[in-house]
């Protein structure tokens, strides 16, 4: 296969695996995605779907959430890790919205970075999932099967963002890079991996991959 036919494979795999691909993270509003996707970072959207109802019945607007002190915060977020970094963020990144957006969490990537704790990825997915403008936040799971389906060097994050956008088309990255996240999880994982049930790494994997698999090497 071409690299061109490789990257038709993964949309139209994806596409019949996923037609309606859900958003991991519960949320209503750009505010609470926003929160939720902070919380995730080295914790999972199980966990953190766990705890967000918790605070959002507290605060779920800039203006509820600036009226806690950063450890009410942090007692309730706790079980997500990272707890006082993210409470700092939290109460910190509120009260900027509220002095400088009214309260309203800007479609600007930029700004968005500019937040308190709040980093390219959780930016781009804002910006994916709540505006709908084309962005493709890579997490873990994209970035091991971007080098596992040999689309990507896999030497860090910035780089399989940039190879993923110049391959696929930017119509599809928002629906892209939830579908990818999936399909690791489900198919494609970092332990405990069946190739037999990964039909994209199977068909167009990376070799050294495919060889380290026939090894029993299951973390990649």
């Amino acid at each position: 296969m071409t690299k061109q036919e490789k990257v038709q494979f993964v949309i139209d795999t994806l596409a019949e695996i996923y037609p309606n691909v859900p958003i991991p993270l519960d949320h209503k509003d750009p505010y609470t995605l926003l929160i939720a996707v902070l919380l995730s970072a080295q914790s999972t959207d199980v966990r953190v779907n766990q705890i967000t109802p918790l605070l959002f019945a507290r605060a779920d607007n800039p203006y509820s959430m600036a009226k806690l002190s950063e450890d009410e915060i942090r007692e309730i977020i706790k079980p997500v890790g990272l707890s006082p970094m993210k409470a700092k963020g939290i109460y910190g990144l509120s009260r900027i919205l509220i002095e400088k957006y009214n309260g309203e969490v800007p479609a600007d990537i930029d700004a968005l970075e500019e937040l308190p704790a709040v980093g390219h990825k959780t930016a781009s997915v804002v910006m994916s999932q709540a505006f709908n403008v084309p962005s493709f936040p890579v997490d873990t799971h994209i970035h091991r099967l971007m080098y596992r389906w040999n689309l990507s060097n896999g030497k860090n994050v910035v780089q399989t963002e940039k190879d993923a956008k110049r391959l696929f088309p930017r119509e599809l990255w928002n629906e892209l890079h939830l579908q990818i996240i999936w399909y690791g999880r489900e198919y494609s994982p970092a332990r405990g991996w069946d190739l037999e049930k990964d039909i994209i790494t199977k068909t167009i994997g990376r070799k050294k991959v495919l060889e380290e698999y026939d090894k029993k090497k299951t973390r990649i």
